[in-house]
């Protein structure tokens, strides 16, 4: 398994940072994105793969069906 260096930490860091003040999000899109990003990562270090891959995609399919929840 690849160990993340500062450099990622810090990108990732402020990336996370400048997407949080986008916008104002429902309950649930903030619940399915902590979700998704915590099973993504799990997810993929049990297979071997890429884990902030596996957070960052599991965080967006996350949002998204919080988003369409707190659209109902």
């Amino acid at each position: 398994m690849k160990k993340l260096n500062i450099r990622q930490m810090l990108v990732l860091g402020g990336a996370a940072l400048v997407i949080s003040g986008c916008a104002q999000v429902g309950p649930n899109t903030k619940k399915g994105a902590l979700i998704g990003a915590g099973t993504g990562a799990v997810v993929s270090g049990v297979t071997g793969h890429n884990m902030v891959t596996g957070a960052v995609v599991g965080s967006a399919v996350g949002a998204g069906i919080g988003y369409l929840e707190d659209e109902k």
